[in-house]
């Protein structure tokens, strides 16, 4: 059984409500392959959860973008894993490098965030990678690598797990890793998971690609081995964003 293609669209800090509703119906008469071939999940800003899970397709999911690192309280401006379990949103994105440049977030505490959101029942997509300064210098596997234990030492069921690869120079940037340069460092995460977790985990852990992916680069990425699907910004708020999930299709072709 081959891992099932992951699609995620990471809406970021954009939309209004008619900006939303138009995105959502765009994605609701997409015609994409079936959720036997592609999970696709979603993820507007904490604003449009719960107006995005009413309207959306139902073979689509919804994701947060974001959870505190704990049970909810004292904490001005901060969602809680609770809130979202009790809006029904299955999914969130956690330890993207939006927050751990721009808001210091450290690998230890998005680890405990992964630990606290998994003990809650939430499924995480986890997101690790280096920046152009640390490509540069060599060491990509050696950030990538601590990235990855920091969450992997709180995971006990990788069922609920995605791996986002997101190279931090290649975001927003309209640089992207090349299927070549992808694949080297995705089959290195599975190595590491399957020397420092289990052979069976680094079989069946999805590991998925982020990064400035276009309708025009996605076919060529997802044709690689160890490429099982992306996380999609920019190009997720456009009609683009069909094109990218019937990526799924290479790999059910392959």
């Amino acid at each position: 059984m081959g891992r099932k293609f992951f699609v995620g669209g990471n809406w970021k800090c954009n939309g209004t409500t008619e900006e939303v509703k138009k995105i959502v119906s765009t994605l609701n008469n997409g015609d994409v392959p079936s959720k036997d071939v592609v999970d696709v999940v979603v993820s507007p800003p904490f604003v449009f959860l719960t107006m995005v899970k009413s309207i959306l397709r139902p073979d689509f999911h919804v994701a947060a973008q974001n959870c505190w690192v704990k049970k909810g309280g004292a904490f001005t401006g901060e969602v809680s894993a609770e809130m979202l379990v009790n809006l029904g949103i299955p999914w969130v994105i956690i330890g993207h490098s939006e927050r751990r440049l721009i808001l210091n977030e450290s690998n230890e505490f998005i680890g405990d965030k992964v630990a606290y959101a998994l003990s809650q029942g939430l499924k995480v997509i986890a997101c690790v990678g280096e920046t152009l300064e640390q490509r540069e210098s060599g060491s990509t596997m050696e950030v990538v690598a601590s990235q990855t234990k920091a969450i992997a030492e709180h995971v006990k069921n990788w069922d609920d797990v995605v791996i986002a690869y997101e190279p931090v120079w290649a975001i927003g940037t309209g640089k992207v890793a090349t299927p070549v340069q992808a694949q080297e460092v995705h089959f290195e995460l599975r190595k590491w998971l399957q020397h420092n977790v289990s052979p069976e985990v680094a079989a069946t852990t999805r590991i998925i690609y982020g990064g400035s992916v276009t309708a025009a680069n996605c076919k060529e990425l997802a044709a690689k081995p160890d490429v099982d699907g992306f996380l999609v910004g920019g190009a997720s708020l456009k009609p683009e964003f069909i094109d990218i999930i019937k990526s799924a299709t290479v790999k059910k072709n392959a």
